[in-house]
């Protein structure tokens, strides 16, 4: 069910609903827009009886929402949710696209610095790296751990790029909540749902992963799980699918962007690094990316991607970095959008 509420509707009558669906058994969701706010109600077996919500204050009416992923719904929330950033001129989402570029793993300091500086450089607003990484093989490289994550808080303070890096697991999200800017729920981990439960009890913006072999319903059903538990800041991304094409490591379907964007008012990006696997098919996809109407990009580069330790074959170099930023913001360009060149500390970061 769906309470909207009028637009003139003041705080004090929203939390007077919000107290009353309460009261009556359910969770409340207020999600204000820019026209008016709009209140899912979870917890629900059926339909809730209207009539106790219809006559409050400020109510315009109450309707029922027949997708089976409420929150995630446009018709919850007919705006584009945009995610900002305190203190920066950071966003994912709206009118500006999002660029995530680092290399798949962290492995020491001088790499990761390396990869930043590039990164800074060439205009990046957020840098990615992993300090857990969920293998194949238990006998890959699986991370730094802790150690990652302070070399990439020491990133965030001398490049000022926010930081997105992954939890694998309940304690691993409970240190990358402490380091990380945007926590990020993996391919393999996206119907863990009490991963996802948990990654919505946080106040980060979680970063959601497509599952290998996920259908549209169920990738927007994850990002319903996180959501359900209070945690609206859900970034969506496309990072390809197991079908039984040998020329990719992946097939990354770009018609799920506007498919998407036709049911959910979350923003998508498009990894093409995990989405191809390849080195030399990433710019061309990330340019499709950037034309079919992605919020934004999530990319691998290593300085030295022959001597990496993760996914070497799939990242681009710095040059190529730079060389996809120009492109691809002239492709925005034409689409009615923007990247924007570098990131902007309007304020310094709170104390972690």
């Amino acid at each position: 069910m769906l309470v909207v509420m009028k637009a003139q509707a003041t705080p004090e009558e929203v939390q007077a609903v919000c107290d009353q669906i309460t009261r009556l058994g359910f969770r409340a969701h207020p999600l204000p827009g820019a026209q008016r706010t709009a209140i899912g109600i979870t917890g629900n077996k059926g339909q809730v009886e209207a009539g106790s919500l219809e006559e409050l204050s400020g109510v315009a009416e109450v309707i029922a929402v027949s997708k089976p992923y409420k929150l995630v719904s446009r018709d919850v929330k007919e705006e584009n949710t945009v995610i900002t950033f305190p203190g920066t001129n950071a966003t994912i989402g709206g009118r500006d696209l999002a660029v995530i570029a680092g290399p798949c793993s962290v492995e020491s300091r001088e790499q990761v610095f390396a990869a930043a500086e590039q990164i800074a450089k060439a205009g990046g607003q957020f840098f990615r790296g992993g300090a857990f990484k969920p293998r194949t093989s238990p006998y890959a490289f699986q991370g730094l751990g802790e150690e990652a994550l302070k070399l990439l808080a020491e990133v965030r303070q001398e490049f000022g790029l926010r930081i997105v890096t992954e939890a694998i697991d309940s304690e691993a999200l409970e240190l990358v909540d402490h380091y990380a800017d945007v926590i990020q729920i993996g391919a393999r981990n996206m119907q863990n749902y009490s991963l996802l439960k948990a990654a919505g009890r946080k106040r980060k913006p979680v970063l959601l992963k497509r599952g290998l072999a996920a259908t549209l319903e169920e990738f927007l059903m994850a990002a319903e799980y996180v959501m359900s538990e209070g945690n609206y800041q859900v970034i969506l991304c496309e990072r390809g699918v197991r079908t039984f094409a040998d020329h990719t490591r992946n097939t990354l379907d770009l018609s799920i962007v506007p498919a998407v964007q036709r049911l959910s008012h979350l923003p998508i990006i498009v990894d093409p690094s995990h989405g191809t696997g390849k080195r030399n098919k990433v710019l061309p996809l990330a340019r499709a990316a950037v034309a079919v109407g992605a919020d934004g990009l999530m990319v691998e580069v290593h300085h030295s991607p022959d001597k990496a330790l993760s996914d070497g074959a799939q990242s681009i170099y710095p040059a190529q970095f730079e060389q996809l930023m120009d492109e691809c913001s002239q492709i925005a360009n034409v689409v009615h959008r923007n990247i924007p060149r570098g990131i902007q500390i309007t304020e310094p970061a709170a104390a972690r």
